[in-house]
C-alpha cells in the first residue's frame, strides 16, 4: 500500500503541501500561509501559478477557462463554485479569465468559452466546451477516468 503524502498546491499562495490522503476531508492549511488548502471555491491562476496546480499538484484540476464579457461564462460561474464544493478535496477546481491570461488560452487552445479542461500532472485527461449546470459539471468529471 502507497502511503506516500500527496503534494497539493495552497489556491491561495500556491506553495506545494504534502498531506496524507487519509487527512483530505480533515480541513488541512497549508503550511506557509496558514490558509485552507480546500476553500471550497475555486482557485484564480494565471500564467505565475498555473504549472503549480497543474503539473506539480497530485489533485485532477479542473480548469475553467472563461472571460468577463461572456454572457454563458458569467452564468455558469455560480455553478461552477458549486461543483467546487462537491469535487473537493478529491478535485481542485479553478478558473483562468482568458483575456487576463491569453498566453495560457493559447497553450490549451481555447477556441470557445466557457471551455472546461480536466488536466493531471500537466496531461489533459478532458475537454468540454460549454455552459453547464453544476450537477453537470459533477457527473462529467465523475465520469472521467481520473487517477486513484
Amino acid at each position: 500500500m502507497d502511503t506516500k503524502p500527496l503534494e497539493i498546491a495552497c489556491p491561495h499562495c500556491s506553495a506545494i503541501n504534502r498531506v496524507p490522503a487519509a487527512r483530505l476531508r480533515d480541513a488541512p492549511a497549508c503550511g506557509r500561509c496558514r490558509q485552507a488548502l480546500f476553500a471550497g471555491a475555486p482557485a484564480v491562476l494565471g500564467a505565475a501559478n498555473f504549472d503549480q496546480h497543474a503539473r506539480r499538484s497530485d489533485l485532477p484540476l479542473l480548469v475553467d477557462f472563461w472571460a468577463p464579457w461572456c454572457g454563458p461564462c458569467r452564468v455558469m460561474a455560480p455553478a461552477f463554485e458549486a461543483a467546487a464544493r462537491e469535487l473537493e478535496p478529491s478535485v481542485r477546481l479553478a478558473r483562468v479569465d482568458t483575456d487576463a491570461e491569453p498566453g495560457l488560452g493559447t497553450r490549451f487552445a481555447i477556441r470557445s468559452i466557457p471551455t472546461l479542461v480536466l488536466l493531471h500532472r500537466g496531461r489533459e485527461i478532458a475537454r468540454q466546451s460549454g455552459a453547464m449546470t453544476t450537477a453537470q459539471v459533477v457527473q462529467w468529471v465523475r465520469g472521467q477516468a481520473l487517477p486513484a
